[in-house]
């Protein structure tokens, strides 16, 4: 059917058979609500069928926009009888006779036919979809997929199918998931987007992409959990997706391979889409190498840079990321985009040797961060207070430390003036209080924290803990410990575990620690045997605890009781899960000096030093067991514990021992200072050190 113009004047045509009818009659007869008499004109004028003429005619009602009588004609069509007739014309190869046209070939003449009738099957289902009966309009387009799969038992072929047939099953085919869904049936809409995608229905790249687009689209938000594909439509050899999020990625990174190829147009949606799907499974490195395969301007190459530092940033590969962002950052590239410098300043926030950097980026960030912007200004100054932080724990003097100290509070107390409600920030304020032993202030805002948070986050917990115990409390800190382990999952519950040993060994309840690192150590078996090694080496990264820290910590206890046998089984168990590790190496300098071996206890320590040059531990083990060689060893003692205070100077066992050397030397003032100092800060020394908390 089409429409022609003549002069102003514009009309409607019927084409069929070589013959061709205006529809003004037609819809005359419509008009006065003589279905009958206009299908006989149609019939008489275009030598058709009864199903052909019901089919044209729906399809005029439908074109008027009457929805219910295009329905009331295509009820009338046997879509079964007409296949039925139509599939013997396909599946013979009549030769063309000599002076008979292609176009009126009996192949194109059949071809024709189905279109009719399956127009009017698609056009009813379009027409059910509008009056909200999706269950019968899915069902319709249903029949006419089928319909093609038996007239076209090998596939639609590449070559000889009527355009418009093409053009009927390629929208039969998109429409059908759409109407699943719409009607609430999510299997039948998942098996419908799968055999879209699987079987050979000749669709062109274009079509092919939006029904890709679509099911992800309906995998990674619809909340709706898929099940595997059968074993039916899986090929030998293939990866079959175990869940949506897998299948998902597959098919967006199908989407970018042909891309690639030139199959299919640019669709920046895509990325959006894959970039979320990899994200929320930490594989955020696969998403750098799709990019990074793309051809050259699809996107700008600083914006390429950012995304990329993003993704190694998410992967832990945080010297990449920052190479990316300083060339992001030159002056001759994007001197002053926001979120490029605060990612910057994050990544230097967390290396104490890049803190200085980072207080540059920062600083430039709070400059940039005004009208559209100003909203930033809050994690600028965030930023700022954590690379100021950094920078404090490695200043060459007390007057630096102390002052980068101060910056960083005052920092951090205005972005909270700013973001009076990021519970982030309140956490963070906390952790820089208790690290500088301001003890109240710290319970102040852990509890705030807590409070914004309802407890359902593990490190509010850890945090009240840690700071209850730097207050030598003890019983509290356990309390508050139990509490938490009620809140969390199994699969959760490592530092928490981790956290009441120690407080035990506090306690001087040496059997129930024992008996807690032997229920971690279970648990970190368990998970290991249950998610695999991949898995649980990332649920190390997060929670700070594993296997080796449990053996270490275990061997740690013994030693403390003096039973060298068990330390060692413990220490050569740890051995075996990291064989170089300058914390091992320090027990072992232990276990040696408890049994008397100095000797041997020093060539452990300065193993230890010459693999972590700043192991502050093995630090003051050296320099006591330099003060046992002798008076002329002195001086390397305290040059040893002077250099632990400088890299921690809140570490009491260092105090105590420059005590004793200022003793041994005869200073009683200066012995008398140091002691002094390490009794203080024993009275708020927590059971594990503040940076532990992610």
């Amino acid at each position: 059917m089409e429409s022609s113009e003549d002069g102003s004047m514009s009309y409607r045509e019927f084409h069929a058979n070589g013959s061709r009818m205006v529809t003004s009659e037609v819809e005359a007869k419509l008009d006065e609500g003589n279905i009958q008499e206009a299908e006989d004109a149609l019939r008489e004028g275009l030598s058709l069928n009864f199903e052909e003429a019901r089919a044209l005619l729906g399809k005029l009602e439908y074109q008027r926009g009457n929805v219910e009588g295009a329905l009331r004609v295509f009820d009338g069509i046997d879509l079964q009888a007409a296949i039925q007739r139509l599939q013997p014309s396909f599946s013979e190869k009549t030769p063309v006779k000599k002076g008979r046209t292609r176009t009126e070939s009996p192949s194109s003449v059949s071809q024709h036919a189905a279109s009719l009738v399956l127009e009017a099957i698609y056009l009813k289902s379009k027409s059910l979809q509008k009056l909200g009966k999706f269950t019968e309009a899915a069902n319709d387009c249903k029949r006419i997929l089928d319909a093609v799969e038996k007239i076209f038992y090998l596939g639609v072929p590449d070559i000889q199918v009527d355009n418009r047939l093409q053009e009927i099953v390629s929208h039969a085919v998109e429409l059908l998931p759409e109407l699943w869904k719409q009607a609430g049936c999510y299997d039948e809409a998942i098996s419908a987007y799968r055999r879209a995608l699987l079987s050979q229905w000749n669709l062109d790249n274009d079509c092919c992409a939006r029904i890709q687009k679509s099911f992800v689209i309906f995998l990674l938000y619809s909340g709706v959990e898929t099940s595997p594909p059968s074993l039916a439509v899986q090929i030998d050899g293939s990866y079959v997706p175990k869940n949506n999020l897998e299948e998902a990625i597959l098919l967006l990174m199908n989407f970018l391979k042909n891309f690639c190829l030139g199959k299919m147009k640019w669709d920046p949606s895509v990325m959006e889409h894959l970039t979320f799907a990899l994200s929320i499974c930490s594989g955020t490195t696969v998403l750098a190498k799709q990019l990074e395969e793309l051809n050259p301007g699809v996107y700008h190459r600083i914006d390429c840079w950012n995304t990329l530092a993003l993704c190694y940033s998410g992967a832990g590969q945080n010297d990449s990321a920052l190479n990316l962002l300083r060339k992001s950052l030159h002056k001759h590239e994007r001197p002053n985009d926001l979120t490029s410098l605060l990612l910057a300043a994050r990544i230097c926030s967390e290396d104490p040797y890049l803190a200085a950097e980072g207080v540059n980026h920062a600083q430039r960030a709070i400059s940039n961060a005004h009208g559209p912007n100003e909203h930033l200004k809050g994690v600028a100054l965030r930023m700022l207070g954590l690379c100021l932080g950094k920078q404090a724990k490695v200043a060459s003097s007390d007057f630096e430390r102390s002052r980068l100290q101060s910056k960083a509070l005052e920092s951090l107390v205005a972005a909270i003036r700013l973001e009076p409600n990021n519970s982030d920030l309140i956490f963070e304020l906390a952790v820089q209080y208790a690290e500088h032993r301001n003890l109240p202030a710290a319970l102040r805002s852990a509890r705030h924290f807590f409070n914004k948070t309802g407890g359902s986050v593990s490190k509010a917990w850890r945090l009240l803990a840690l700071i209850l115990s730097a207050q030598q409390r003890f019983s509290e800190a356990e309390v508050v410990t139990d509490a938490a382990l009620d809140q969390t999952s199994r699969w959760e519950q490592g530092p928490l575990l981790r956290l009441k040993a120690k407080l035990k060994i506090s306690q001087s309840r040496p059997m129930d620690a024992i008996e807690t690192y032997q229920y971690l150590l279970a648990l970190v078996q368990a998970q290991k045997k249950s998610f695999g090694s991949l898995q649980i080496s990332s649920k190390v990264e997060y929670d700070k605890v594993n296997e080796f820290d449990i053996w270490h910590g275990l061997a740690n206890l013994y030693a403390s009781l003096s039973h060298w046998k068990d330390a060692e089984i413990c220490l050569q168990k740890a051995r075996e899960l990291k064989e170089y590790s300058a914390a091992l190496m320090h027990t072992e300098g232990v276990l040696f000096e408890g049994r008397g071996q100095n000797e041997e206890a020093l060539c452990a320590t300065i193993n230890a030093i010459l693999l972590e040059p700043n192991y502050v531990p093995c630090k003051i083990l050296m320099g006591a067991l330099f003060q046992k060689l002798g008076t002329k060893h002195l001086a390397i003692a305290r040059s040893l514990l002077s250099d632990a205070l400088r890299i921690e100077p809140t570490n009491r066992k260092a105090w105590y021992n420059l005590g004793l050397l200022h003793k041994h030397e005869g200073r009683i003032s200066d012995a008398a200072d140091c002691f002094q100092a390490a009794s203080m800060l024993e009275e708020s020394d927590p059971i594990e050190s503040f940076s532990s908390l992610p």
